[in-house]
């Protein structure tokens, strides 16, 4: 898969080297459990923290897409 570069918000949290977007994604799942961002009663929904506050201003966002 042909790699993407990280914007500078996301570098903060995956690192600023081209991944695949495989690789991009597992990162980011690595950051939301070492975090604890993932709610405890509803496993879909993500959290938010102090980095992911320049993507979003929800507190809360869905892991899955609709």
């Amino acid at each position: 898969m042909k790699p993407v570069q990280p914007d500078d918000k996301l570098a903060k949290v995956v690192g600023a080297a081209p991944l695949p977007r495989t690789e991009l994604t597992k990162k980011l799942w690595a950051y939301i459990r070492k975090h604890g961002l993932q709610d405890k009663k509803v496993r879909t929904q993500i959290n938010a923290d102090e980095s992911r506050k320049p993507f979003s201003t929800a507190r809360r966002a869905s892991a899955c897409s609709k």
